[in-house]
């Protein structure tokens, strides 16, 4: 890995696989990959596999980086637990504080444009917005239409007059994604959307094969559910063969025990039987 230098928007030295400018200057030159992570120990898999970029929830990223320190991260915010501009405001610097490299918002291009004006580097959400889903009668594929393409092309200018330099595209025919891709400045990457976008991104336990009900869009590339399976079925095992060992007298055994020596034991035996009982 050629890691560069950079300093945090928190003001740290550190190293990154990738900067906002490589990945810029990638479109068109190579697909980029992007999964998630909540736990020090995916993090690190994800790094040593060589995922360009990991995308967290705002409140993981000390874990994550703990297991991933030079791989850029996407700090995200919800929808929900930042009520206010100024809410926002302040979890994105706590977030890009932490060293986090961008940061990720599902709100209006409004909040975009705060964040980009802060000198902060954002991304937004186009096609389907999973927590606005009412809005457009449900979770279905977005850009099956000219139309429904074209607002989505709108969206992006907006997130681009805004400030944004990428755009999450989730569940939206792969088609509309490969012209709108054209005529936008903003990277891509796409969830459900093909592969036209400029970075793929799946979510971990879908590559692992970890959900038992997987999206449509999603390819498992593991079996860890089947090895989950096998694990329970292991402790189940073992914790009954121990309550069954305990109960007919085999656990614990000689093996597992500490022994005395034959002299001492005799020792302690007369000893014992020379002392006066405390109550008669």
């Amino acid at each position: 890995m050629n890691l560069k230098n950079i300093y945090t928007y928190g003001g740290f030295p550190a190293k990154r696989n990738l900067t906002v400018a490589d990945i810029i200057a990638l479109r068109g030159v190579r697909k980029m990959t992007m999964v998630d992570a909540s736990t020090r120990e995916e993090a690190a898999a994800a790094e040593a596999a060589g995922i360009d970029v990991l995308s967290i929830w705002d409140s993981g990223i000390m874990e994550v980086r703990a297991g991933a320190p030079n791989t850029f991260i996407v700090g995200a915010l919800t929808m929900t637990d930042y009520e206010t501009p100024t809410d926002i405001l302040r979890a994105a610097v706590r977030v890009m504080n932490a060293s986090a490299d961008m940061v990720y918002t599902p709100r209006g291009f409004k909040v975009v444009e705060m964040l980009a004006d802060e000198g902060m580097s954002v991304m937004g959400h186009v096609g389907l917005v999973p927590r606005r889903s009412t809005q457009v009668g449900g979770l279905r594929a977005i850009g099956k239409t000219a139309d429904e393409a074209l607002q989505v092309l709108d969206e992006c200018r907006r997130y681009e007059e805004a400030g944004a330099c990428w755009v999450e595209v989730e569940c939206m025919a792969s088609e509309a994604l490969a012209e709108i891709r054209k005529h936008t400045s903003l990277v891509t990457h796409s969830i459900g959307a093909g592969a036209a976008a400029d970075m793929i991104f799946l979510f971990m336990e879908d590559i692992c094969g970890d959900n038992p009900n997987p999206p449509r869009h999603a390819k498992a590339f593991g079996d860890l559910l089947a090895i989950r399976q096998q694990l329970r079925d292991e402790r189940q095992r073992a914790l009954s063969d121990y309550k069954t060992a305990v109960e007919n007298g085999s656990f614990p055994d000689a093996a597992t025990s500490i022994s005395m020596p034959g002299d001492e034991l005799e020792k302690l035996r007369e000893a014992l039987d020379k002392r006066q009982p405390v109550h008669q």
